[in-house]
């Protein structure tokens, strides 16, 4: 997994095996062995490329690609492909369950639908709609 996240990224980004070998203090011999699996950085070294890359420690080491996940490579912190849903002949979508688990959104809650045409659409607990709107409301 580690070494396969680590050429995704490096390609995704644009940069040569020297290039961010230089950005992470090692040698391009050293980082190539990364990418072989004949050699795994410590820690250190691991939190060095997972800020580079701007992903989560745990995704650089651990993520695997689902199968529904279009060929993405490891998204970047905070960010998530949950796969696709169907939307019903009333509009009705039903949210993955990791979805549900990451945003903690339970039965019953009341989710606001935000639409931008340029950007798309956002799905939002009310309570925590309300809770930005009272804050642009009081300046706080």
């Amino acid at each position: 997994m580690f070494q396969e996240n680590l050429i995704s990224l490096r390609k995704l980004n644009g940069l040569s095996q020297e290039e961010l070998a230089e950005k992470v203090g090692i040698s391009r011999q050293t980082l190539s062995k990364y990418e072989t699996g004949e050699a795994v950085p410590d820690i250190q070294k691991c939190k060095k490329l997972a800020d580079i890359f701007q992903v989560s420690l745990d995704d650089l080491v651990n993520y695997e690609k689902d199968e529904n996940e279009f060929g993405v490579g490891v998204p970047p912190k905070g960010k998530h492909i949950f796969g696709m849903v169907k939307v019903g002949d009333k509009g009705q979508i039903v949210i993955p369950a990791k979805a549900r688990k990451i945003f903690r959104i339970e039965p019953g809650d009341n989710l606001i639908v935000l639409g931008d045409e340029a950007q798309g659409i956002a799905i939002l607990k009310e309570k925590d709609f309300m809770g930005m709107v009272h804050k642009i409301r009081t300046g706080q």
